[in-house]
């Protein structure tokens, strides 16, 4: 089994590396952006290529609107895929190149019950412990990694939308080669920085 230590999504945790990992009371809900739309399409450009994930606002209202909210505030724009597991998935969003993290909002309710499911080539959000306290990291999953759904005992991680163009680029992406990094004092970090140039709210549907 994998297990993730401090870093934003893991072990049955997907768990967020932060220096501020103190508690913070979640939002229940935030401000709805792009109201209308409730399968919005956004553009990924990594150095690698183009992703094009579809977000389910219906079943993952909050978490759609919270990665809604940093790709249009561009919070996502050069920052980096700081975690690849081969098989497993592929993490992102929450630094830059030199290993800065980037400004959050407050972390968000967990909604890993709505029914969807970490599958391949969907897409999900990374947290601490917590279950409410996923903010900015998010995480494409590579195969069925039913241990990062909820169950009976425990809160999973929540799927709010899935990949609808580039699974080539999201599986490059997680064959590049990996090693210890001592800023996150982590062994999965791409020896290469994968680049998140820009993330974008495409205007018609892809």
């Amino acid at each position: 089994m994998h297990t993730l230590f401090k870093y934003r999504i893991f072990a049955i945790a997907l768990l967020v590396f932060s220096a501020n990992s103190q508690a913070v009371t979640p939002e229940c809900f935030p401000e709805t952006v792009l109201p209308g739309n409730l399968f919005p399409s956004v553009l990924l450009k990594t150095t690698m290529g183009d992703i094009v994930v579809e977000l389910d606002r219906q079943r993952a209202p909050v978490t759609a609107n919270n990665f809604l909210r940093y790709v249009l505030e561009k919070k996502y724009d050069n920052t980096i895929f700081h975690r690849v597991m081969p098989g497993f998935v592929v993490q992102g969003g929450g630094y830059t190149e030199s290993f800065e993290e980037r400004e959050v909002f407050p972390p968000i309710i967990n909604e890993s019950g709505n029914g969807l499911k970490n599958m391949p080539m969907t897409i999900a959000m990374a947290r601490f412990d917590d279950p409410h306290s996923a903010t900015n990291q998010f995480y494409f999953n590579l195969s069925a990694n039913s241990s990062l759904d909820p169950n009976p005992r425990s809160w999973g991680y929540a799927v709010f939308g899935q990949v609808i163009s580039g699974q080539d680029v999201v599986q490059a992406i997680s064959e590049v080669a990996t090693g210890y990094n001592e800023n996150l004092d982590a062994t999965d970090v791409p020896l290469v920085p994968v680049r998140l140039l820009s993330a974008e709210v495409l205007e018609e549907p892809h």
